[in-house]
């Protein structure tokens, strides 16, 4: 591959590959080679160097660095690779492949920074514990659109691979970045989502090379959707990450985040997907951990502690202050400044921010909340209610209320409601319990929120690249239920990573009918799944140990070690702390070590309760708030209750019932979704590893090394990359791809066969071996490193193709070329040729004579004086003519602009009258408008009046219609009741004696006086009934009336708006025509200066046409002068010319003798010189021939001499004669004209 030279200048050049001169000089001073020198294992090293001495059978005699000897098993030795393998970029290409090479190659190029290295089909990183710049623009430009074979290992070289194949093959692809707590995981997610918004940006996005760094304060407020892509992760980080022992940027939970693009490539949004949030964190934290970094940014900002009811010292604040508050290298109040600006980026209004905010620091108080036991009762009562009324005021909600739902909440008994009483520590469980459950529901809203600003355009999206960053697997001191949740996602994932890597590629080879023996790589990883998550395992039994009465941590513990401990060969009984480990109760056996869990608090952490009237009293906030807004979906008792007897029916979640939705259910769930979109993808595989558990930069930990690479699969890796065939190509690609090679062979029929034929070629050739590739049944199968050396050969040949058409079009260039050269050197010949005549006619004589009569030729100079004046009067003339034409050009521009200027003037009268016009009738439209609003408010108070006045007598009409329809009822109720009586007692007493009848005619008299009686009522009711008619119709005529004065004002309102939006509209008309009349100025302005600028250059032209005239009449008058003049000029000329020609002929006699005495003198010296070069190793043979040869010289010095005091002597006489012949002339010349014919121009002309 050609490498560019900006490549080789780059600052992040070094630290991706090695110079060739640097690796060779390398490879040359390596004292050991692989015949003579071999691995040892090494307690320290891993593997050191040791010289092989004596080789007995199955033992070797080996002499270590430091001069012992000692015998080993040839089994415990590993072979060394030979020097050209050092550093090597693709550990798959080593020829002898083992630990001990793998970890040397390693350690080589980390020393050197190179932390990335190519393992198969996978990358391995190696946290450098500081900043590199190899992720600037540059870097990303230089691996954009390259193979990932030519260019150096780079995580932007697998996500490049992953883009492209996104685009080729019109597939899901994802990124799973993988390895332990504190190996760079996170880091890594951030620059491949950086690369991806680089490549899929717009064209505003794309790459600047000249940048250097790629910083997330460049962001722009509301950034474009490239940058809200990159901002996510710091937004989300500052609520998701925290300090542990061995990453002070831990992610304490997962993500995957999909970053999506349309069918070009385009990138059209993203979202994210959490999973596992180590919520506990909130209020609890390990010895030299701290909890989530919000927390701590934002007691760095003085206004959010004052706005939010904090103190200055995080230490006041237990939940997040019970170890460390402090993160060596970083700056809480940069990392506050940065997330802010993230969610700026991210388009968050500033409400939304503060409100995240806000409950952070209700958070905060929650944990100094205090509570004490009441003595000699099983209850809890508030110590003091600082903090409560803190916590209330941030969540908007009644205190009172709040501490009455934490201290007594209510329960349902049967169909009854009923307080229940909470001891000291019930009340601080449900506290906690309630912090977690607000920081896990506002950290869930948090990422709902950000894809709600990413997923703007996802309807475009085709396909997607998804990005796994997830918390690595973990073996603390004392690993709980969250230990054994990440540690079986990671088993989960390292499952998958087996399942794509070994078992699919094998099934595929069986499809495509390729011969390949099944390789048992010892990673089958489904005995602990299945300990896990089936029916009877860790999980299926905590969770129904939460549904029996009485369970406890203990229980539950028993019951594992009572199912599985001996039964299942993932499962053993912790062994006894040592150090600083805490106690366990079981302990597992996952592909990355044995882990020891406590079981403490485990049934608590699985079922979280919450208290429902504790949540019952925040939902009491209001709607705006976000603690209403994450607790809007939770559905408590009293809400279903509620529901029911409005006649609604809650919709309970799917399987068990919600009351009793488990976390684990939860994340198990979540997980499963999580492995069925990556069984949907391709998926590319990076391995992050820690070097060291001190952070320190270049130093490997080999054990700490190995143990990953084991764990991981590396070695796996490489093994199957090796032995199988990764490299796999269609029979149409390949056949398209490299018919160049086999160009016979690719045009048989039959694609199969046309595909073995062109391999077949290449065996013959001797270019690859037969065991390098298989031919399936639809792809051509290859080994590692075979497919770099087809695209080798194909480039070659493409080479020699060029480099024929190259040579026809350099031959093509060269024939040009010659042609050129012949006739370049014709003109030479022909030059010379000429120059030749030239240099002879100037030695003839004859050409001599007429060179020197030449100048006194009368007629010659005459007429060229002659022509040079006639040519003069021509351009004077013509320039008088342009000038007269631009003349008449001006004047008719000025009378233009003095009409369009009157016009102007005209119109601005115009727009002044018109706008004097508008003016005075906007003002009339005031006075009128003015008027109309005092007679619409009279309108209105009176109308008031009225409603109030109609409004007073319907209620007093109302209220004496039902106090009389009142008194009637009862009136009516009062007579039955009593006629009823009557009438039942006459019935009873029918037979009985006269005495009794006479007593009913009584009786019966008061029936008829109560029967009047009722009449009366009766009527009295009809008319109270005719009098509340009346009073409706007359209400309602109140009403009609009202209404009409509504529409009456509504039209007074409609005539006042159209009134206004006409005077809207006058006043833009004068603000337009105001404008217009400004332009129209301007414009008069610039044409009078236009005018005044032409007239003054039309008077500067007319004076320099007078002065032209005048000239040229000058002149002609001075041509007839010197006609005359030249007549006696050249008679007295022609006199001096004679003399002057005698005294030329004696001067170029002399000038010739002195150039034949100059000529021999300059051959002597050269002479003279010669012979000092061969005296020098002749000195003294030669000293009197170098004595005479002084004295001749002398001599000759002595004539020189003479001869230049002759020439002085000639140079005076001629200048003499020259100044006598001036003389003369001058004393000649009538009309003042200066002559002088020098010596001087006397040779110009001779030349």
């Amino acid at each position: 591959m050609v490498v560019q030279l900006e490549w080789l200048t780059d600052p992040g050049w070094p630290y991706l590959r090695q110079m060739p001169d640097e690796a060779l000089k390398e490879q040359a001073a390596r004292k050991f080679d692989n015949k003579t020198h071999t691995w040892i294992p090494d307690p320290d090293d891993g593997f050191s160097i040791a010289e092989i001495m004596v080789a007995e059978g199955p033992t070797l005699s080996v002499k270590l660095s430091n001069g012992s000897t000692r015998k080993i098993s040839k089994d415990q030795c590993q072979e060394i690779n030979p020097s050209k393998f050092e550093k090597t970029e693709d550990m798959a290409n080593l020829t002898f492949l083992n630990e001990a090479s793998v970890l040397h190659n390693l350690r080589e190029r980390y020393s050197s920074m190179m932390i990335y290295t190519y393992s198969g089909l996978f990358c391995v990183f190696i946290n450098p514990y500081k900043m590199l710049p190899i992720y600037t623009d540059s870097v990303i430009q230089m691996y954009n659109n390259q193979r990932r074979s030519e260019m150096p290992p780079h995580l932007f070289a697998v996500s490049d691979e992953a883009y492209r194949n996104m685009i080729t093959d019109k597939q899901n692809q994802s990124m799973l970045i993988t390895g332990e707590s504190g190996a760079g995981k996170t880091e890594n997610t951030k620059k491949v989502i950086a690369y991806f918004a680089k490549i899929g940006g717009s064209d505003e996005q794309k790459i600047n090379p000249l940048k250097k760094t790629v910083s997330f304060s460049d962001f722009p407020v509301g950034g474009s959707l490239e940058d809200k892509v990159v901002q996510a992760n710091p937004a989300i980080e500052a609520f998701g990450n925290g300090k542990t022992n061995r990453n002070n940027n831990s992610s304490r939970y997962g993500k995957f985040i999909r970053i999506h693009f349309d069918k070009n490539g385009k990138l059209v949004g993203g979202d994210i997907e959490s999973y596992l949030l180590e919520k506990s964190r909130v209020i609890k934290q390990g010895p030299g951990e701290r909890s989530f970094h919000i927390f701590y940014q934002i007691m760095t900002n003085k206004k959010l502690r004052k706005e939010y009811l904090l103190s200055n010292n995080i230490k006041d604040y237990h939940f997040v202050s019970q170890a460390e508050v402090t993160v060596p290298g970083m700056n809480d109040t940069e990392e506050m400044s940065i997330t802010d600006n993230a969610f700026n980026v991210m388009g968050f209004a500033g409400e939304e921010k503060n409100d995240l905010y806000k409950l952070c620091g209700a958070i905060m108080h929650m944990g100094e909340m205090k509570f004490k036991q009441k003595p000699r009762e099983e209850q809890a009562e508030v110590d003091s209610m600082n903090a409560v009324d803190n916590v209330c005021k941030l969540f908007s909600i009644n205190g009172e209320k709040f501490i009455q739902a934490l201290l007594k909440p209510q329960v349902k008994v049967g169909t009854e409601w009923v307080s229940r009483g909470q001891n000291l520590q019930q009340v601080e469980w449900s506290v906690q319990a309630l912090a977690k459950a607000i920081y896990a529901r506002m950290f869930k809203w948090l990422i709902d929120r950000c894809n709600e600003t990413l997923s703007t355009n996802l309807s475009e999206s085709v396909n997607y690249i998804g990005v796994l960053d997830i918390a690595g697997f973990e073996i603390f001191d004392t690993n709980s239920f969250e230990q054994l949740w990440i540690n079986f996602v990671n088993e989960k994932l390292q499952q998958f990573f087996n399942h794509h890597m070994f078992v699919l590629e094998q099934e595929e080879y069986q499809r495509e009918g390729i011969s390949w023996e099944f390789i048992d790589f010892g990673l089958d990883l489904q005995n602990c799944i299945d300990l896990i998550e089936k029916p009877l395992g860790i999980i299926s039994m905590l969770d129904e140990e939460c549904i029996v009465p009485k369970a406890t941590d203990m229980t539950y513990a028993e019951k594992l070690k009572n199912q599985h401990l001996g039964k299942h060969s993932n499962f053993q009984a912790a062994k006894p702390p040592r150090g600083k480990q805490g106690e366990a109760h079981f302990a597992i056996i996952h592909y990355a070590g044995t882990v020891r869990y406590n079981v403490v608090a485990w049934l608590e952490k699985n079922k979280d309760p919450l208290n429902d009237s504790a949540v019952a009293v925040l939902k009491t906030s209001d709607k705006n708030n976000l603690i209403y807004k994450i607790f809007e979906d939770y559905q408590t008792e009293a809400d279903r209750e509620e529901a029911h007897q409005r006649g609604k029916e809650l919709a309970r979640k799917k399987g068990k019932s919600a009351s009793f939705m488990t976390v684990s259910n939860i994340y198990k769930e979540s997980l499963n979704n999580l492995m069925c979109m990556l069984h949907t993808t391709h998926p590319h595989f990076i391995r992050c590893i820690i070097p060291n558990e001190i952070k320190k930069s270049g130093e490997i930990d080999a054990q700490l090394v190995l143990n990953q690479l084991t764990c991981n699969g590396v070695l796996e890796g490489i093994r199957i990359c090796r032995k199988g065939f990764p490299n796999r190509m269609l029979f149409d690609d390949f056949k398209y791809r490299y018919a160049i090679l086999a160009a016979d062979e690719s045009r048989l029929p039959e694609i199969k066969n046309a595909c073995s034929k062109m391999m077949d070629k290449l065996v013959k050739a001797k270019k690859i071996k037969e065991e390098d590739f298989r031919v399936g049944e639809t792809k051509v199968f290859f080994k590692t490193g075979i497919l770099a050396k087809l695209e080798e050969y194909r480039d070659a040949a493409l080479s020699v193709i060029i480099l024929k058409f190259q040579a026809q079009a350099r031959f093509y260039l060269a024939q040009i070329e010659l042609k050129e050269r012949e006739r370049k050197i014709n003109a030479i010949i022909d030059l010379q040729r000429n120059i030749r005549r030239w240099i002879k006619i100037g030695n003839w004589n004859w050409y001599k004579l007429y060179i020197r009569l030449k100048p006194l030729m009368v007629g010659f100079k005459t007429q060229e004086e002659m022509e040079a004046l006639e040519r003069k009067i021509k351009e004077m003339e013509e320039m008088l003519a342009a000038a007269n034409e631009e003349n008449k050009k001006i004047k008719a521009i000025q009378n233009e602009t003095v009409k369009r200027e009157e016009e102007l003037k005209i119109n601005i009268q115009n727009e002044q009258k018109e706008k004097q016009m508008f003016d005075k009738k906007i003002k009339e439209y005031e006075e009128a408008l003015e008027k109309e609003k005092q007679i619409n408010i009279e309108r209105e108070n009176k109308a008031l009046e009225r409603e109030a006045k109609i409004e007073r007598e319907r209620k007093r009409l109302e209220e004496e219609i039902f106090r009389q329809k009142q008194e009637m009822e009862t009136m009516t109720m009062k007579h039955t009741i009593q006629l009823e009586e009557l009438t039942q007692k006459l019935l009873l007493q029918g037979d009985i004696s006269e005495q009794m009848n006479q007593q009913r005619k009584i009786q019966e008299q008061a029936k008829l006086e109560l029967m009047d009686e009722l009449e009366r009522m009766g009527n009295k009711v009809e008319h109270l009934e005719k009098q509340r008619i009346n009073s409706l119709e007359e209400l309602n005529k109140f009403e009609d009336k009202i209404n009409n004065e509504k529409k009456l004002k509504e039209e007074q309102i409609k005539l006042r708006k159209k009134l206004e939006n006409e005077i809207k509209q006058l006043i833009d008309k004068i603000e337009l025509l105001q404008n217009k009349n400004n332009v129209l100025e301007k414009e008069l302005k610039e044409r009078y200066d236009e005018s005044v600028r032409l007239k003054n250059k039309n008077f500067s032209e007319i004076t320099l046409i007078s002065k032209m005239q005048t000239n040229i009449r000058q002149l002609i008058e001075r041509i007839s002068q010197i006609e005359d003049e030249l007549d006696i000029e050249t008679r007295a000329r022609t006199r001096a010319e004679k003399s002057k020609a005698d005294l030329q002929r004696e001067l170029d006699d002399a000038l010739q003798t002195i150039t034949e005495l100059t000529g021999q003198l300059n051959a002597q010296m050269h002479i003279n010189k010669n012979k000092q070069l061969e005296l020098a190793g002749l000195q003294r043979e030669m000293d009197k021939k170098h004595i005479g040869f002084e004295t001749h010289l002398s001599d000759l010095c002595s004539m020189q001499l003479s001869t230049l005091n002759n020439l002085r002597k000639l140079s005076t006489q001629a200048k003499f004669l020259e100044h006598e012949t001036n003389m003369v002339l001058e004393h000649r010349k009538p009309c003042e004209i200066k002559r002088s014919y020098s010596l001087t121009n006397y040779d110009d002309d001779k030349e």
